[in-house]
């Protein structure tokens, strides 16, 4: 059957496909309208996120340096607290209801630079442990925030920061995954510090040494080193050793340290060792007619020698000679002197006239200088005797009220350490 070509015709043609572009035209402005009246409405129009002045913070700084092993504590040796304030005045926020914190270790790389991170950049620069090693971070890691106050207690490292590349850590704070869902709140970051590990805890020097440190605790005089072997084999074990060898025989002191240990090291350790710490120990040496009063490092407080009281205000009254032999004596006896702890009538005896009713010099007073050289004495009390030999000196103490001491060298400069040298002062 044959087809008709009548029904195609040209006209009908481009009247569809008018159609078909108009419709598209309408489709399109109409979807534009739709959009513009959607931008219109506040009620669905996107928000976009405010940042939050809420923050966790540490409020104070650790105590560094910090070894593995031991408690992390803030800078007055108190444990740490994290708090929970408002950016807009650093005010403590009292939240509706407790929440948990997280504490993790973050590299000292992390930037710290008072701008606002994101909570994916805070967890990038958490550090974990390395391989076969034991949590980085030990102890109490998940803190309860309530009434805006955090208290962490007992956390401690397990590992040295020596091993990444800063060579630091910081400690952070967050909000634990679950807790304040709808409530942005920053972390909070310690600054970057270092750990060592524990046994370099037990090399380090100590500010102040005590009396009864090993002498290696002083600057300049290494544990199991060459200085402390030469000192041990002498029986300089302690500082307070080290400190009364100073006192009686410092030249001897100076020879057993040897060339090895230059003037600035000799300075700087005798200086270390002057910061020590004294306490209130007095030392009394007997004999038949003498009684002799010491401090803990063998300075001369003052003696009773038949029957009469010498102070630090009649020294020269007495012949210097048997004074520093007494001294002496006392040195080479030391383990049977009679310790006095504390205040006693024994040392209220022999201190007695050591502050007369009348007006004294000012302290430090260069006139009232006082200490033993090849001429015995010098200074304002004049010297009445002569030596036909070299006296090594000896140190004078005196006492404050009740015979405790306050200044164990009141008087000596920095440039000068090589020499016990004394300065008489009254309280």
């Amino acid at each position: 059957m044959g087809i008709s070509t009548s029904h195609f015709s040209p006209y009908k043609c481009r009247e569809s496909l008018y159609f078909k572009v108009k419709v598209h035209e309408e489709v399109e402005r109409s979807l534009r309208a739709r959009i513009r009246s959607f931008s219109r409405s506040p009620s669905l129009r996107i928000q976009a996120p405010q940042p939050s002045t809420l923050k966790l913070i540490f409020p104070k700084a650790l105590t560094v340096p910090i070894f593995t092993g031991g408690k992390i504590v803030d800078e007055e040796s108190n444990q740490l607290r994290v708090l929970l304030v408002d950016t807009r005045g650093n005010q403590t926020v009292l939240f509706p209801s407790p929440f948990k914190v997280d504490i993790v270790v973050l590299d000292g790389d992390f930037p710290l630079d008072g701008r606002n991170w994101s909570n994916e950049e805070f967890d990038r620069y958490i550090v974990k442990e390395r391989t076969g090693k034991r949590p980085l971070l030990a102890g109490e890691l998940v803190v309860t925030v309530r009434d805006g106050v955090g208290l962490i207690e007992n956390i401690e490292f397990t590992d040295n920061s020596s091993w990444i590349r800063s060579r630091k850590f910081r400690i952070g704070a967050k909000v634990a995954g679950g807790s304040c869902q709808g409530v942005q709140i920053r972390e909070a970051v310690t600054e970057a510090f270092v750990v060592k590990d524990h046994r370099g805890e037990l090399y380090k020097k100590h500010h102040p040494p005590t009396l009864g440190d090993e002498v290696w605790r002083l600057e300049k005089i290494g544990k199991d080193g060459v200085f402390h072997k030469r000192l041990a084999s002498e029986g300089v074990h302690t500082v307070q050793d080290f400190l009364k060898m100073w006192v009686v025989d410092h030249a001897k002191l100076r020879t057993i340290l040897g060339p090895a240990m230059s003037e600035k090291m000799w300075n700087v350790t005798v200086k270390h060792a002057k910061t020590c710490v004294m306490g209130n120990k007095h030392y009394v040496f007997r004999g038949p007619d003498y009684k002799v009063l010491l401090t803990p490092i063998c300075q001369l407080v003052n003696a009773e020698i038949n029957g009469s009281i010498y102070t630090t205000h009649n020294l020269s009254d007495i012949n210097r000679a048997y004074l520093e032999n007494l001294v002496r004596k006392a040195y080479a006896n030391w383990c049977s002197l009679e310790e006095i702890e504390g205040i006693s009538d024994e040392i209220g005896l022999l201190t007695q006239g050591d502050h007369p009713n009348h007006q004294q010099p000012m302290v430090g007073s260069s006139q009232y200088k006082v200490y033993m050289t090849d001429r015995l004495i010098e200074g304002y009390i004049q010297n009445e005797m002569q030596a036909n030999r070299e006296i090594s000196p000896i140190y004078f103490n005196t006492s404050s009220e009740n015979g405790v001491r306050q200044n164990m060298f009141p008087s000596n400069s920095d440039d000068d350490l090589t020499s016990p040298k004394s300065f008489i002062t009254w309280g």
